[in-house]
């Protein structure tokens, strides 16, 4: 794993622990020798996790739409900042360039990369792990809304196990590290 590839906020949100921890995993990223593939702003959580980065000399990629680069969100001190014309080019270029996919704390825009970097590795278009750093419980409704929906029979078992979810960042590490990907075919009806 060279490059990892984190959704968060372009917000802070209320609780300083998000920011803390964006800081921290910016720093874990750096110590381990990971680069960070994110969303090129410098603001709210996105803008503190590639500081951590960049202070612990560590490669951080940014990519990032024109529109927002115009609307000056756009971080200016990134090793790299790839900027694209579309959202949709903004998630395939960042998938490409990550061999890992985590979220941290978020809102409607972590939910939408986060789920469609899902969506790719149920579909097999790619074999990468997805995570949650689930900080100060901020993932738990929506890990039992995952449960209820492979419950219900709407998630396959074998697609919910795709979800990594860790409180802690040293165990995000270890279970990005461990992922096996489910083997068959998304279209058979195989637990």
């Amino acid at each position: 794993m060279r490059r990892i590839c984190v959704f968060c906020g372009s917000n802070n949100g209320v609780d300083p622990a998000y920011t803390d921890a964006a800081r921290e995993f910016g720093q874990a990223l750096a110590q381990r020798g990971l680069g960070l593939v994110y969303g090129g702003a410098g603001v709210g959580l996105m803008g503190a996790l590639a500081d951590a980065v960049l202070a612990g000399g560590g490669e951080v990629c940014g990519v990032i739409t024109q529109g927002l680069v115009e609307k000056e969100v756009a971080h200016q001190g990134l090793t790299d900042l790839c900027v694209v014309e579309s959202m949709h080019e903004r998630k395939a270029t960042m998938a490409v360039l990550a061999d890992a996919f985590v979220a941290l704390p978020g809102g409607l825009g972590t939910l939408d990369e986060f789920f469609e970097a899902l969506t790719w590795g149920q579909l097999g278009i790619h074999a990468k792990p997805c995570g949650l750093l689930n900080i100060r419980g901020y993932y738990d409704e929506l890990v039992r809304f995952l449960d209820r929906g492979a419950a219900q029979g709407f998630i396959p078992p074998k697609h919910r196990t795709m979800i990594l979810v860790a409180d802690q960042i040293p165990d995000i590490f270890n279970k990005l590290c461990a992922y096996v990907p489910p083997q068959g075919d998304k279209w058979l009806a195989t637990p």
